[in-house]
């Protein structure tokens, strides 16, 4: 019976050293890094549209910004901060000339979505990404793979210079 009790106190005292590490190297809830947004979320594509947008210079496309319905709300009401469970996607391609289109135009005069180069998100939660201003971000490459880790840190310091709660698209009615 005593070897039962020492084995016992021997493996609640390496559980209680293993959470001291834990919370030692920054892994609880209050001190945690940004933790970025790894997973798409389902049925984005059939989210309602807020916006177009247009990338010029390097970047050079086009794209469509879209909300869950937490967002169109918050976006028709003109709430401010977006509330937690927002989610908004932006949806990225390049942009060609249409060849069917500039022939009745009779000039080079019209564009639309060629191939597509990624597909970013920011989620809202107040509590899980409290470090980054509340909102969660992820960069998804053109073949849905996870963006690297150096682009993705930049997220946070770029949307940070936004003047509406870190997110840069107006509501395009």
């Amino acid at each position: 019976m005593k070897r039962f009790a020492l084995v016992l106190a021997a493996v609640a005292t390496l559980a209680g050293v293993v959470v001291s590490i834990v919370r030692a190297s920054g892994q609880t809830e209050k001190g945690a890094a940004p933790i970025f947004v790894t997973k798409m979320p389902p049925g984005f594509r059939d989210w309602t549209v807020i916006s177009v947008s247009h990338e010029a210079g390097n970047i050079n496309s086009i794209g469509a910004v879209l909300g869950n319905d937490l967002a169109v709300k918050a976006y028709r009401e003109g709430k401010l901060p977006f509330p937690d469970g927002t989610i908004i996607a932006a949806v990225h391609y390049t942009y060609v000339p249409s060849e069917e289109n500039n022939k009745v135009f009779g000039r080079v005069q019209s564009f639309v979505a060629g191939p597509p180069t990624n597909v970013q998100f920011e989620v809202k939660d107040s509590k899980k990404y409290a470090a980054t201003g509340g909102w969660g971000f992820g960069h998804f490459n053109k073949d849905g793979t996870l963006g690297n880790d150096a682009l993705m840190q930049t997220c946070f310091p770029c949307h940070a210079k936004a003047s509406r709660d870190l997110v840069f698209t107006q509501y395009a009615p």
